[in-house]
């Protein structure tokens, strides 16, 4: 299946039996001092910088949330969006839990947008599905039911059926609904990631639509983050999950070397032409002491 993504002049295509599709993460000042100081002084210089480095690592997406207390995303989130249209040609993933914010900033895309997001809860899935089904855009629907985030699987695919149901209902296509399992940190509970990849299978065997994740909340609180999100993407890409909200600078090459290892890059080409357009930094060599 696939979901097909538009920018001004660019298509980004989130397909279960194609590469990993990675969507940019940095765009968000949860945890990121620098970034919301920026968004906070209206200054967007920072935000450019960060779009620009993304799009150069490989990012087919970009995540846009300018959610932070103190802050109006429904004031902020069109501002950002205008730029972003203004000076890069990609698709755009408008993230708010505001529904308010995502209907402000709509009207200034250009091409086919991804919302990010909506769950199995009325309230949410009656304020952001008429967004989705006026500006015709694709939505990731998390697994959240009635009763909160369940650490049953079989409970998230029944969240992701009402979403999927729902959508149905109002003529929204299925190719256009990507299902986030959730991501829990396996420091509060080592069976997180099991859960996470098993919604994974269920979801994909009964609806077969695209997956997406939020990857980098696997390892928070750990020590060697980087090490366990690699381990954590190589499982999940396994499991059948087709994109996630990721960082591309970090894991851009590991995610082609996935691709590789699963037949979805012929001859290595995608592999080999990353490589070369990222090389890793060269460690510095220790000079070996003077002999006395």
């Amino acid at each position: 299946m696939k979901t097909i993504l538009q920018s001004k002049s660019k298509k980004a295509v989130i397909d279960t039996d194609g590469p990993f599709t990675m969507i940019g993460e940095k765009i968000n000042p949860t945890g990121r001092k620098k970034l919301a100081a920026a968004l906070q002084e209206g200054n967007l210089d920072y935000v450019r910088d960060l779009a620009r480095k993304q799009i150069a690592a490989g990012a087919e997406l970009l995540d846009v949330n300018v959610g932070m207390a103190g802050t109006d995303d429904v004031d902020y989130l069109p501002k950002v969006v205008q730029m972003l249209v203004s000076e890069f040609d990609i698709p755009l993933c408008l993230d708010s839990p505001n529904p308010k914010a995502l209907a402000a900033a709509l009207p200034f895309v250009v091409g086919k947008p991804l919302i990010n997001s909506t769950n199995g809860e009325d309230r949410t899935l009656d304020a952001v599905l008429p967004l989705v089904k006026e500006y015709k855009t694709a939505v990731i629907g998390l697994t959240i039911g009635a009763e909160g985030i369940s650490n049953d699987p079989e409970i998230r695919l029944a969240a992701a059926a009402k979403i999927i149901e729902r959508a149905a209902q109002m003529g929204i296509p299925i190719e256009d609904i990507i299902i986030d399992p959730l991501v829990m940190t396996v420091g509060a509970d080592h069976n997180a990631s099991m859960i996470t990849f098993r919604t994974i299978e269920l979801v994909r065997k009964e609806f077969g639509v695209n997956i997406n994740l939020g990857a980098s909340n696997v390892s928070f609180g750990l020590p060697e983050r980087d090490v366990i999100n690699q381990a954590f993407l190589a499982l999940a890409i396994s499991a059948g999950a087709s994109c996630a909200i990721t960082d591309p600078m970090k894991y851009g090459l590991t995610i082609k070397a996935i691709d590789l290892l699963r037949a979805r890059d012929d001859y290595g080409m995608k592999y080999l032409k990353y490589y070369r357009a990222h090389p890793p930094v060269a460690a510095i060599p220790i000079p070996t002491p003077a002999k006395p």
